[in-house]
């Protein structure tokens, strides 16, 4: 299986996504979940044929992680679509995922068995995917942030609330375990646990930024608009610790975490 069969199984995806997407703002659970548990399938496939094809887990650019990405975020928002019902959330969690999508078949990159030593130690593997499954699920709360604010606009209500701070306890736990997995990588990769590289750096910022949200929540609960602006700056920080570093100076040729662009 190589990238050039990628657009195949991306289109046969995300037709299933939207509609499901469709199905599910129209009420027909059955058909919402069907749809979007085969165009799951179907993605998560390719992701498997990439991984025995390279023979090593497609972790290692930016286009792979973008697929764990696209994958997880119909998942999450199936998951919330499934607990709590909520009609659109679904449909926007599958948009932002063909968004990652469309990018991966716009901008392909190349892979290759390659796989630096560093690489090759067994926590690299559940550190990236634990963090891409939180990456997502930050990313669902994120969209609950930018509905409640811009779409819906009226006073939120505390079901509402729930949701988005239940995605963020979950996914910072999530968050939390990729970081105590990344040390125990790092340690078995480079001696230590760590050491203030730009990657760890903004990691360790994102996790602040998503605590002050927690507390805030905590402390404030009767004022939820300054939560909801903190949310999408903390995703801003987030998707600076994912592939924003990539582009910083003072990550160049320093890093030893940053995604490799070839």
């Amino acid at each position: 299986m190589t990238w050039s069969y990628f657009i195949i199984f991306a289109i046969i995806s995300v037709i299933c996504w939207a509609v499901g997407a469709v199905a599910s703002w129209k009420g027909k659970k059955t058909m919402a979940y069907t749809l979007t548990g085969i165009g799951l399938a179907v993605f998560f496939t390719y992701i498997l044929c990439m991984w025995i094809n390279l023979e090593r887990p497609p972790l290692r650019t930016m286009g792979e992680t973008r697929l764990w990405y696209s994958f997880f975020l119909p998942l999450a928002g199936l998951i919330v679509y499934s607990r709590w019902h909520y009609k659109w959330i679904l449909p926007f969690s599958c948009l932002l995922a063909t968004v990652f999508v469309g990018i991966n078949i716009f901008k392909p990159e190349i892979h290759s068995k390659t796989l630096m030593p560093a690489l090759q130690s067994p926590w690299f593997a559940p550190h990236v995917i634990v963090y891409m499954m939180s990456y997502a699920l930050l990313g669902a709360a994120m969209v609950m942030a930018v509905y409640l604010l811009f779409v819906k606009k009226s006073d939120a209500t505390e079901e509402e609330l729930d949701i988005t701070d239940n995605l963020v306890y979950v996914g910072l736990s999530f968050v939390t375990l990729g970081m105590l997995m990344g040390a125990l990588w790092a340690k078995d990769a480079w001696g230590h646990y760590w050491a203030w590289d730009p990657k760890e750096t903004w990691a360790a910022i994102t996790w602040l930024a998503y605590l002050v949200y927690i507390h805030y929540r905590q402390y404030r609960p009767s004022r939820p608009k300054p939560a909801l602006i903190m949310l999408i700056v903390c995703f801003f920080l987030l998707q600076m610790c994912w592939w924003g570093i990539n582009y910083l100076p003072s990550a160049q040729g320093v890093s030893v975490h940053t995604y490799n662009m070839d």
